[in-house]
């Protein structure tokens, strides 16, 4: 689904289009001026969303006027989720957006590696072992080629010090970086794409005091980054406030801070210096110290007066001299600027024009969607609002030409529908086109290497003609609609194919309670409307290169209105027959009269109200678990935590699960289920569980099995209530080896033997981690499990405990079972049906008693 562009665009300029059109008040207009007589670039460095040091940024961007950018080597596909379900890619889709709304607020610019979060890593080793090392180094020289940094800043040293195995590969591959990226003879295919070696002049390791621990110290160079900006009406700190609270899914709201602040910085590599970042480092115009060019003293004398005369009341005054600057540094040679830094100050020219000329233009349609086979309607409405004569207007795809000079203050409107072809490239983040390898996301374009985002779908070009020069505004197109509630809105708008496959269960068991196995439900959603189409809907798999396929439903006058679905019973038995592949997949073939070929893919819409919507595309697969699993007891309830995607998996396995707020567990007789469980973080997350502690706690004593996962007790994730009906402590402990050796501590004991008998067959395909959080400084009542390690480390029997409580049972587990049942690993529901089980509900012969 490779993405195509309407426009041409260059390496490393971005458009940020999911968002309402951006005007600029005069405070914004005179901080850019003033920007415009900077050339020095900053680029920081570490692994992950939020690892950056927001104040700063904020700093270097809106106090120096760098140009300044942040390199995460990882999208943070591993972390935890406080506000949803998402984990994994749509986790890292989340959290890049929340990347790129930090970065409108404190002014920098937003990179990326090819690195995936693979989750916690204590060892730097392993790190760049399944990162690929050479391969992630190649995409932090790439970025270091195009951004071009004076100075480069890491947040973390190569060392333990970095309490994180990815913070110290990131200052590994930010030092070799600093190296490599000057040497022509490495990654020299990088030099066929635009950039050329580039030598940056120092590196800094920006030293901190937290997490219990200080390397900062007074010899270090130091800077105090707590001023006030007069033109934003704001502190740096709370600049960084705002920025560093747009990761909602982590948890990291944050205070804002007033006053001074003082970062400290210590020498890497490079020149040495003792006064500021940028000692002996050209960060005007000036780049080659030709101050005496009659360029430079014309330029700089205009760009002088243009910031002296600025006229807050009418910033439009201001235009004639931009449109001279324009022209003086599109003529110019090397003598002031190198060829990055005047591309760069005529893009900032040119948006400057734009905002003093109160020259306002979108691009919109009434629809998220552009649908393969289908038209979409596109309205451009542009207004001048100033008395700047703006003529020769001409819009670009569609070869239009605006009558004469745009009148004064006045809305001008036009739209046309475009058909967009039946096989377009749908707009899938170009990161997951070509999906994973290991630990990197497979991208063979070296272009697109480092961008945070795909460019819009469609982009909408308006040239205009100002003082003799002609500029091109390019806007991209979006859906544009009004809510009730918040108004007028913009979303991206996505290219999309006409119909979305969804096949549920995720999950079909072969050996369930020994039922017959469940059959699969096929939706079919249409963004088009269909009328009497033949389609054939097939199970596919392949045979080498070969595909594989097997009719299992037709439709011959398959009909579906636009945004509706239609609902298909397929037979898995029948179909297991036919195949020997555990993980089906399957596509619907249109034929005439709509002819849409191969349709497959599972369209996933993720909305948030603090970042834009998020669309993409996955093969939606249905596997096929093998493994015997029994199950005790039908009825759970369950306290929704952070948000996890167990309540599918119980559900899957044919439990009934009703969802128990504060008020359902006050007032339900709770004696009816059989178990209840508590999602991820759920004691972090909802005070009000202190008030039914005694309730869950009388529940467990006549008879209840309370099942508690995983909580964080930190100062981003405190406990807020008492668990269980003993004392223990939620440690930081965890095994990240998902292939760790677990030792059973207590053979004997019921979870292990009821109602499926756990053997190490059960911790095989696991991914990602065998546990975190785990329990700690327990109680006596308490037993212990399993006892399960790192590599070079000591035990560690805190990933799942339980204790008796009059005639019921409580546990707490830190086993990361909301990672392993939506990734349908059979031992995982084997030993979750377990813990599941109710010691009261088991016969005497084994056989759990029926309710």
């Amino acid at each position: 689904m490779k993405k195509s562009f309407t426009l041409l665009f260059s390496i490393f300029s971005f458009t940020i289009y999911a968002q309402n059109p951006a005007t600029l008040n005069s405070a914004d207009i005179l901080l850019r001026l003033k920007k415009l007589k900077v050339t020095g670039n900053v680029l920081y460095i570490a692994a992950h969303p939020d690892d950056e040091n927001t104040r700063l940024l904020a700093y270097l961007a809106n106090e120096k006027l760098y140009r300044t950018g942040y390199l995460s080597l990882t999208r943070g596909d591993g972390g935890q989720n406080l506000i949803g379900d998402e984990q994994g890619i749509e986790l890292g889709l989340i959290r890049t957006q929340e990347l790129l709304a930090a970065r409108r607020i404190d002014g920098a610019e937003q990179f990326f590696s090819r690195a995936y979060d693979f989750g916690f890593s204590k060892h730097t080793e392993e790190a760049l072992e399944k990162w690929n090392k050479q391969l992630i180094l190649s995409d932090v020289v790439w970025v270091i080629r195009n951004f071009q940094p004076d100075v480069i800043i890491t947040r973390f040293p190569p060392d333990s010090r970095a309490g994180h195995g990815h913070h110290s590969a990131s200052a590994v591959l930010a030092q070799e970086a600093f190296t490599a990226a000057a040497d022509p003879a490495k990654f020299p295919e990088q030099l066929k794409n635009g950039v050329t070696a580039w030598k940056t002049k120092r590196i800094f390791w920006n030293t901190f005091n937290f997490g219990g621990q200080n390397t900062q110290s007074e010899n270090q160079l130091k800077i105090n980054v707590g001023g006030f900006n007069t033109l934003l009406g704001k502190s740096y700190g709370e600049i960084a406030a705002e920025s560093r609270s747009q990761h909602k899914s982590q948890g990291f709201g944050v205070p804002a801070q007033r006053g001074e602040a003082w970062e400290y910085f210590s020498f890497t590599a490079g020149d040495t210096a003792t006064a500021n970042l940028m000692d002996n480092i050209v960060t005007t115009w000036a780049k080659n110290g030709k101050i005496t060019s009659a360029v430079y003293i014309k330029a700089s004398g205009l760009l002088d007066s243009l910031i002296s005369n600025f006229s807050y009341e009418h910033p439009e005054k201001s235009v004639h001299g931009l449109v001279q600057l324009y022209q003086l540094i599109m003529g110019s040679g090397e003598e002031i600027l190198s060829p990055l830094q005047k591309r760069k100050k005529l893009q900032e020219i040119s948006s400057l024009i734009e905002a003093c000329t109160g020259l306002y233009f979108e691009a919109v349609t009434n629809t998220p969607y552009a649908v393969a086979g289908d038209s979409l309607r596109i309205t451009l409405n542009v207004i001048n609002r100033s008395n700047i004569k703006v003529s020769g207007n001409s819009i670009r795809p569609f070869n239009y030409n605006l009558p004469g000079p745009l009148p004064e203050n006045q809305l001008i409107s036009y739209t046309k529908n475009i058909f967009v072809p039946v096989n377009a490239d749908y707009s899938q983040p170009y990161w997951l086109e070509k999906g994973l390898n290991d630990a990197h996301f497979v991208v063979d374009d070296q272009k697109l290497i480092g961008r945070p985002e795909n460019e819009p779908a469609y982009s909408i070009a308006l040239s205009v003609e100002i003082d003799n020069q002609f500029f091109v505004f390019s806007k991209p197109v979006q859906y544009k609609y009004t809510d009730p509630v918040n108004g007028e809105l913009y979303q991206p708008v996505y290219v999309v194919p006409a119909l979305s496959l969804m096949e549920a269960p995720r999950f079909v068991f072969t050996k369930l309670n020994n039922n017959p196995v469940s059959p699969i439900r096929l939706s079919v959603t249409s963004f088009t409307n269909i009328q009497k189409a033949d389609a054939r809907y097939y199970q596919y798999e392949y045979s080498g290169e070969k595909r594989v396929q097997h009719q299992v439903y037709m439709d011959s006058s398959l009909s579906i209105q636009k945004n509706n679905t239609n609902n298909y019973t397929l037979n898995t038995a029948d179909i297991l027959k036919k195949t020997k592949e555990r993980e089906l997949l399957f596509y619907t073939d249109l034929k005439a009269p709509y002819k849409y070929p191969y349709q497959s893919y599972t369209l996933r819409k993720i909305e948030y109200p603090h970042i834009p919507s998020i669309t993409y595309f996955y093969l939606n697969k249905v596997k096929v678990i093998d493994e015997e699993i029994i199950t005790a007891g039908k009825k759970i309830g369950y306290i929704t935590g952070a948000g996890d995607k167990i309540p599918e998996a119980l559900q899957d396995m044919g439990y009934e699960v009703s969802f128990l707020g504060e008020k359902e567990i006050v007032t339900a007789d709770l004696k009816q289920y059989d178990a209840i469980i508590a999602g991820v973080r759920a004691y972090n997350v909802h005070d009000w569980l202190n008030n039914v502690y005694d309730k869950l706690m009388k529940y467990v004593e006549d008879g209840g099995n309370l099942v508690v996962q995983y909580n964080t007790s930190n100062y981003i994730g405190p406990v807020k209530a008492q668990m269980g009906p003993y004392p223990f402590a939620i440690s930081r402990g965890r095994v990240t080896d998902e292939k760790a050796t677990v030792h059973f501590i207590d053979p004997g004991n019921t979870l292990l033997n009821w109602p499926n008998k756990i053997t190490q067959k059960d911790f095989a395909g696991w991914i990602q981690e065998r546990g975190i959080y785990f329990a700690d400084d327990l109680s006596k009542e308490y037993k212990t499990i399993f006892s399960m390690k790192d590599p070079g480390e000591e035990e560690q029997a805190g990933s799942l405990i339980a204790a008796d409580y009059g005639k019921g049972r409580f546990i707490y587990t830190g086993l990361v079972f909301f990672r392993q049942l939506p990734s349908g690993v059979g031992g995982a529901y084997r030993l979750f049906a377990n813990i599941i089980a109710n010691p009261n509900l088991k016969n005497a012969n084994g056989t759990a008693k029926k309710r």
